[in-house]
């Protein structure tokens, strides 16, 4: 586990040159969250341009695809439960994400930690968290991890230290990446069934606010989505860009991000009623 700069042991990769303390430019705590609400309403990282944009941002947003991607669906309900001042379900929400290597929602649990948000406060755990959502090197977790270690005092390190295999052990990407693929696999397999190489000739049928639209079953089954190391990249790519900065989110929701975030609310619900039938 990575602990202060670039000093990370063997086991873990080299983590690249970072700025010294006094270089680091100063963060507004709230950024990840804001950041997560901007970028994460949709349930995916933002879309190039393309001809196949709106396709593809319908095809995220709804609930059949939401009920198959557990790290999003525990994202998006914990970005709900946030933004209501639920802190103690957002907490629950995204460590739960967390599971399914979702970094974003490792870096929320690592705030949350720090801050005491719906959680008692505790600053060497929040490190561990914030190391942990930085191990694919996403820059505005990178950032945060170095200024969570500088405010570490020698206790808390060590503290830190001792904690952290445990977290890896059960939230890293080494397992966690294998809990999202058995996942995308089954959702893949119970939904095409005996179709299964022929998605192209499927058409999908996704609610919008004025109805019914068709997308072809290759922007629904395109393997960014399914398969699970193009699916890594599909959101590390966006995730990379983000770096350090402030900003600020406004409360205005489009009708195409209303009717994706309740997609989403029924698609948690839907799964939290079908476990608590099977348990």
């Amino acid at each position: 586990m990575t602990h202060g700069p670039c000093r990370r042991p063997p086991m873990r990769a080299h983590c690249p040159p970072f700025p010294p303390p006094s270089e680091t430019p100063p963060m507004r705590l709230s950024l990840l969250a804001c950041v997560l609400s901007l970028a994460a309403l949709i349930a995916a990282p933002a879309f190039a341009q393309s001809s196949n944009d709106e396709d593809e941002k319908l095809v995220v947003s709804s609930e059949g695809f939401l009920s198959a991607h557990p790290d999003l669906r525990h994202r998006l309900a914990g970005l709900r439960a946030y933004n209501k001042g639920d802190f103690k379900g957002a907490y629950e929400r995204f460590r739960r994400a967390a599971r399914f290597a979702d970094k974003p929602s490792q870096g929320m649990v690592a705030e949350m930690l720090w801050e005491g948000q719906g959680v008692a406060r505790d600053k060497a755990l929040a490190y561990v968290w914030m190391d942990l959502a930085a191990e694919r090197q996403y820059p505005l977790m990178l950032v945060k991890r170095e200024r969570y270690w500088n405010e570490l005092d020698e206790a808390e390190r060590a503290r830190a230290l001792e904690l952290g295999e445990a977290i890896y052990a059960e939230f890293g990407d080494e397992v966690g990446k294998r809990r999202l693929d058995r996942e995308l696999r089954q959702a893949k397999r119970q939904s095409t069934g005996s179709r299964l190489g022929s998605v192209g000739a499927l058409k999908i049928q996704i609610p919008t606010p004025s109805g019914y639209q068709i997308i072809d079953g290759s922007t629904y089954y395109d393997p960014k989505f399914w398969d699970i190391d193009q699916y890594i990249e599909w959101h590390d790519g966006d995730w990379t860009y983000y770096a350090e900065g402030t900003v600020d989110v406004g409360e205005v929701m489009s009708a195409e991000d209303a009717a994706a975030d309740a997609a989403a609310e029924a698609a948690y619900e839907a799964e939290e009623a079908r476990q608590s039938d099977e348990d």
